[in-house]
């Protein structure tokens, strides 16, 4: 059984310009200790989905308007987004390493206060406990005389130090999922590489769950078990990493592989192909399949027919699209 079952999820924003459908029957599940990724072009609906299973959507604009989130056997979506139980949950069992830390961390309380408060209110740990706790923490994720940076301000961390110290947040109540936003979006090629295998050997060793939300393929290929790619709100492939990167059945997909490098490529023996065109606007969204008009493999039915619903091509891999492109 997952641990955390999500199910046609649907989260819809009302503006004045009409309804954006960001999320449209999104379905996915994490097992326990598993690392998956969910990946597409921005705007394609991953950061909203992952909103949605946290309660975090603003409302208004945003509404989670169907679907069901299962979680230790309950639909979190029946709860109130700022009720008892929700507060419970998120930040205790449900965690999330936000896009951007600069952002993400109050510039003027101290790193302790940001790391002792989640401690207090969910272990209910007294205040020495909790700073000895938060320092343990810092120096779990890699940050040098933890005892002493403990009472510095964000902007006295580096990018890198600042994304290990939300790391340490979203670590601190031994969650049974963190959620993983762009994690490396803001930091260098290098740190970039430090901070996953950071995440990759502290979700190993406490047995915590990792979905990865990001656009870099190169991320997801290293560490995630399953992947999920998504395309104008919706999943439209998911399956084992090897099969999505070994024998990708989706042109979407494939499209993605075929516009970057691969590492051990000699340069000049293959050329990179650009998916050409731009995704879909969400508001005026057409009927038939939302990659139609990018699509380089499309047939007549798929200018007739609706938008697919996912099948099942393979053990554990699905598709949403008409096309059989198996061995192209």
């Amino acid at each position: 059984m997952a641990l955390l079952d999500v199910q046609e999820l649907q989260t819809y924003f009302h503006t004045e310009y009409g309804l954006v459908k960001a999320a449209d029957k999104v379905t996915f599940h994490v097992n326990e200790g598993e690392i998956i990724g969910l990946v597409g072009e921005s705007g394609c609906g991953k950061s909203v989905s992952i909103l949605s299973v946290m309660r975090l959507i603003p409302s208004p604009p945003g509404e989670t308007v169907g679907g069901k989130v299962i979680f230790e056997g309950k639909d979190l979506l029946k709860y109130q987004p700022n009720g008892r139980e929700m507060r419970a949950i998120r930040g205790s069992k449900l965690t999330m390493i936000f896009q951007e830390p600069m952002t993400s961390l109050n510039p003027v309380l101290t790193v302790s206060r940001q790391l002792t408060e989640t401690l207090e209110l969910h272990l209910d740990m007294d205040k020495r406990a909790a700073r000895e706790r938060a320092i343990e923490l810092l120096r779990m994720v890699g940050v040098p005389d933890a005892p002493r940076r403990i009472d510095d301000y964000p902007h006295q961390f580096s990018g890198g130090m600042r994304q290990r110290v939300m790391i340490a947040m979203a670590l601190s109540c031994n969650p049974a999922v963190i959620f993983a936003d762009e994690p490396t979006t803001a930091v260098d090629v290098t740190t970039q590489a430090q901070l996953l295998e950071l995440m990759k050997d502290l979700v190993t060793r406490l047995n915590t769950s990792l979905v990865i939300v990001t656009h870099n393929l190169g991320v997801v290929a290293r560490y995630a078990e399953r992947i999920y790619v998504m395309y104008a709100g919706r999943i439209i492939e998911s399956g084992r990493s090897e099969d999505i990167f070994g024998h990708p059945r989706h042109p979407y997909t494939v499209g993605l592989l075929n516009s970057v490098p691969r590492l051990g490529e000699r340069h000049g023996t293959r050329k990179l192909i650009p998916i050409y065109g731009l995704p879909p606007n969400l508001i005026n969204m057409p009927q038939t399949c939302a990659f139609l008009p990018r699509c380089t493999e499309k047939i007549g039915k798929c200018e007739k027919e609706p938008w697919p619903e996912l099948r099942a091509v393979g053990d554990d891999h699905y598709i949403s699209c008409y096309v059989d492109i198996k061995g192209k």
